[in-house]
């Protein structure tokens, strides 16, 4: 006999599919405040319709967010952040070359495995959950996370504070593997100001910006260590003006990836003592831009999801760590139990096979509310809100 959880997800999922296909096709892009807005539309009338309310609409910066505060228990009851995101990294008239689609089980569409489908999902738990009295629940969907959530990261460290834990509905692992472990990221901007002259009449009177820029790049290398998981990769570097000029202005971007905030900060205080090799000044932008989430603050929470899902009689893959980052990275540097990958089974996020597997949506979202009623000691064998 199946579990209640998965006969109301087996019912919700043709509404689920239909609330996603209307997200794909408002089209998100993060930089396009005006895409943004419109797509942030569509979620509050989505969710209002399903939860029964209309969210909070918060605009920082000119990026538009959303917030639901479900429930009315004491102060002191145990609450739950449920994150999400609506912006993609697809520019606007993606659609075009990569429309959605629904075949042979598999959904197609930009953004429809990162973050969509997840989206949906926190949508519908929260809606099934948001009348019952002992449901405190908050669902937070942002506008900026593929930015790095300029605007939104003090406001999710907000949320998230007092909260008994954070679920984040980013997609899965392969094989729907939930995420225990996301590198922190840093990122870092090294200009270098040397002298401009005539490189054929009289290049002994510049100082190249080029040279030293060639010799940092050689240097923040070398900041990596692959034995505790810390990338230091040097991406985009700018120089020169034209073919006859010694140059005296270059620039390097870099990523940084560390699994523990002590890598994290070791890096930066390198970053910050970098000194010139020609005499050219050397000037460091940039640092710190998400903690780790870190395995100690994810592992109270996938023990009980591994708890839920052997309820639900589902088997769940081996957690795994990432490189990528998520909203999941500020709940945890902030000390609030959080547990990421909560959401589709699929592949190919920010890339042409972008895709999501639909049989695995209602194993999903019946498990987000298994977990959901677990962290707030509701009846998991309820199926009524």
């Amino acid at each position: 006999m199946r579990h209640p959880l998965h006969e109301w997800a087996e019912a919700s999922l043709p509404e689920m599919l239909l609330d996603l296909e209307r997200l794909v096709l408002v089209e998100s892009p993060s930089s396009d405040l005006a895409a943004v807005a419109r797509s942030a539309d569509v979620v509050a009338e989505i969710g209002g319709r399903r939860i029964g309310f209309a969210p909070e609409r918060i605009v920082l910066d000119g990026c538009t967010h959303l917030r639901w505060h479900l429930g009315s228990p004491e102060p002191d009851a145990p609450r739950v952040l449920l994150l999400a995101h609506h912006d993609t990294v697809w520019p606007i008239g993606t659609l075009e070359t990569h429309p959605f689609s629904l075949q042979d089980g598999v959904i197609r569409g930009p953004g429809c495995f990162d973050m969509l489908t997840g989206l949906v999902m926190a949508v519908h738990a929260a809606a099934h959950l948001g009348h019952h009295p002992d449901a405190a629940l908050t669902l937070l969907v942002t506008g900026d996370e593929e930015l790095g959530s300029p605007t939104s990261r003090a406001m999710i460290e907000q949320e998230a504070d007092g909260c008994v834990a954070a679920l984040v509905l980013e997609a899965s692992g392969d094989g729907g593997a939930l995420k225990i472990g996301r590198k922190g990221t840093s990122n870092y901007r090294v200009e270098i100001t040397g002298r401009a002259a005539h490189a054929g009449l009289e290049p002994e009177k510049g100082l190249n910006a080029t040279l030293e820029i060639a010799h940092q790049v050689g240097v923040v290398a070398q900041f990596a260590d692959a034995s505790v998981g810390t990338s230091v990769t040097p991406t985009l570097i700018h120089g020169g003006t034209t073919v006859n000029t010694v140059p005296a202005h270059a620039s390097v971007e870099v990523d940084v990836r560390a699994l523990t905030a002590e890598e994290q900060h070791r890096v930066d205080d390198r970053f910050r003592s970098l000194t010139s090799s020609t005499g050219a000044r050397v000037a460091v932008h940039g640092g710190i831009n998400r903690p780790p989430l870190e395995i100690t603050a994810t592992e109270g929470v996938w023990r009980r999801a591994r708890a839920v899902a052997d309820e639900l009689g589902m088997s769940l893959p081996e957690a795994i760590v990432v490189g990528g980052a998520s909203d999941g990275n500020f709940t945890a540097g902030v000390g609030v139990p959080t547990l990421d990958g909560l959401g589709a089974v699929g592949g190919g996020a920010h890339a042409d096979h972008e895709h999501v597997m639909v049989d695995d949506i209602p194993a999903r979202t019946a498990l987000l509310m298994g977990l959901i009623r677990d962290l707030l000691g509701i009846d998991a064998s309820a199926t009524d809100a």
